[in-house]
């Protein structure tokens, strides 16, 4: 049985992966750099996960979890949790170009969760049909989720963190603009596309 300060330096020991991780990623951080920033030994963090690897499962898993506890609404479940957590985020963002399990796990929970929602909302009326769901689901995470992987280039450009109020309201503001009212004046590329066949 585990004691309190074995969980609570367990903890210490995640959330410093998840700095480290985010910042260098699983492959340029070591266990012995982890161990410095969670102020413990490298036989600590081994002792607790057994291996990097171990230690890159268990942010997984704490970052899934995470979103997951938001809720069913989709991607925005996602928003919710990342807002404030912004070494969960850095974590999160680095996972998903790294193409971790747990982050591909994630993307597929958040594109299934919100093809449903999507697909309700056909159904009551308040959002337009497709052709093709999948597609429409997997496009709409990719969307909310260019934030999240282009913070630094999306900050430069719209002024400050995008995880800040300010930014996140006017990106999102747009955002909803092209969605609700639609980008462009007519059909010529939605025709131009539908001419081609993959």
């Amino acid at each position: 049985m585990s004691s309190v300060s074995d969980l609570t330096a367990r903890a210490r020991i995640r959330d410093a992966a998840l700095a480290r991780f985010g910042a260098d990623g699983v492959a340029g951080a070591s266990v012995r750099a982890v161990a410095a920033d969670a102020g413990v030994s490298p036989a600590l963090v081994l002792h607790h996960f057994g291996s990097k690897d171990g230690l890159r499962e268990a942010c997984d898993q704490y970052v899934l979890d995470a979103v997951r506890a938001g809720g069913e609404a989709g991607v925005d479940a996602l928003a919710d949790s990342l807002r404030t957590a912004t070494p969960v985020r850095r974590y999160l963002a680095r996972a998903l170009l790294d193409g971790t399990a747990g982050a591909t796990a994630l993307f597929t929970g958040l594109v299934e969760r919100t093809e449903a929602w999507l697909a309700e909302g056909e159904a009551q009326g308040w959002v337009r049909p497709t052709g093709d769901v999948r597609a429409r689901a997997v496009t709409y995470v990719s969307w909310q989720l260019a934030p999240l992987l282009l913070g630094d280039q999306v900050g430069r450009l719209l002024g400050g963190d995008p995880a800040e109020t300010a930014v996140a309201v006017r990106g999102a503001r747009a955002g909803l603009e092209m969605l609700t009212g639609g980008l462009f004046t007519n059909d010529r590329w939605l025709s131009a596309f539908a001419a081609v066949r993959p």
